[in-house]
């Protein structure tokens, strides 16, 4: 049995300017120990996706179809109540922005402990000692865990956070974004940290970035997100040496090879359509340089083009059509 198991997961937001289709029929699987990356642009669906893992949209958002499977539990239709014991249990975020989600008047030591005590019967005595543990497991002086945040870099409290998140020995991380806003040399140092603890405790983790490199460093396999669905997906080796969708490859052909042949990167032209009104057909046509009559009117399913990988795109003869289905009905807000 999986892990983690998403299927046809579709999640929606009430604006005033309409409802947007964040989320259109995302589906994946993660094993125990393995590491999965969530790739594309900004405002892709990334974030959504992982958030809706543990149930913490924002008020406007719902989750309008598809499955959401933790170890067996559906956690789509879970309790508010059942919710509050998987997170951080069993399934802790590292979130985006870390640096900036730490209670500034409140030392890190306190904060580390409050999932532990809230989770587990426990003295707080007890508590604090494995907070001085889970400090030194992320390279911090057990001593420091009586300073407050603003004692700390960047770096220092990124590794916080990451303590924080492995406080209650959950089975799966989610890290958003773990490496941003720091230099090259202090994200070099979180990712070695994060492939350290993860082979060492057996964690499964999903890492959202938009940097490719990150995700090549750290990932088993990947997922593509374009305009709220995935475009490609498979083994992170296969993706990168051979990326198959249009969308792939424009993404890796974005990016500097400091290693190859120099060249400069090619931007994709055209700008991310926007998820009130989304173009018909394949989402990703208006910009896709290989785009054809039917690409315009029909949308491409996700399918297997080998064992390890998948493709959303007309240009594999394999690839069959979604079918239609009916409009979600909404839920109560």
């Amino acid at each position: 049995m999986a892990l983690l198991e998403v299927k046809d997961l579709r999640i929606e937001f009430t604006t005033q300017a309409g409802d947007v289709h964040a989320v259109e029929g995302v589906s994946f699987t993660l094993e125990e120990g393995q590491a999965l990356g969530l790739a594309g642009e900004s405002g892709c669906g990334k974030t959504t996706t992982a958030l809706a893992l543990m149930r913490l949209l924002p008020y406007n958002g719902r989750i309008v179809g598809g499955s959401i499977k933790f170890h067996g539990r559906e956690i789509v239709k879970a309790s508010e109540t059942m919710m509050r014991k998987i997170r951080w249990k069993d399934i802790s975020i590292v979130f985006q922005g870390a640096m900036n989600s730490l209670n500034p008047v409140q030392r890190v030591g306190k904060q580390i402990a409050e999932p532990i005590l809230l989770h587990e019967d426990i003295e707080e005595e007890d508590a604090m000692k494995r907070v001085g543990d889970l400090l030194e497991l992320v390279g911090i002086p057990r001593k420091r865990s009586s300073e407050y945040p603003h004692e700390f870099s960047g770096g220092m409290r990124q590794r916080v956070m990451i303590a924080m998140a492995l406080a209650c020995n959950p089975r799966l991380v989610i890290a958003d974004e773990p490496v941003t806003a720091l230099d090259v040399m202090i994200q070099a140092q979180i990712l070695e940290l994060l492939e350290r603890l993860r082979k060492e405790l057996n964690l499964s983790m999903i890492l959202i970035s938009h940097d490719l490199s990150v995700i090549a460093d750290t990932c088993d396999k990947v997922v593509i997100m374009y305009g709220g669905k995935i475009a490609e997906a498979g083994a992170t080796n296969e993706i990168f040496t051979d990326p198959k969708h249009p969308y792939t490859q424009g993404l890796v052909a974005a990016f500097p090879d400091i290693r190859g042949q120099r060249f400069m990167p090619e931007a994709i032209p055209g700008n991310v359509p926007s998820l009130i009104s989304p173009p018909s057909g394949c989402v990703f046509h208006p910009r896709c340089k290989f785009a054809f009559d039917r690409c315009t009117v029909a949308e491409p399913a996700l399918t297997d083009l080998s064992p390890s990988r998948q493709a959303a795109c007309f240009l594999f003869p394999e690839v069959q059509e979604v079918s239609a289905r009916p409009a979600p009905t909404p839920t109560a807000k």
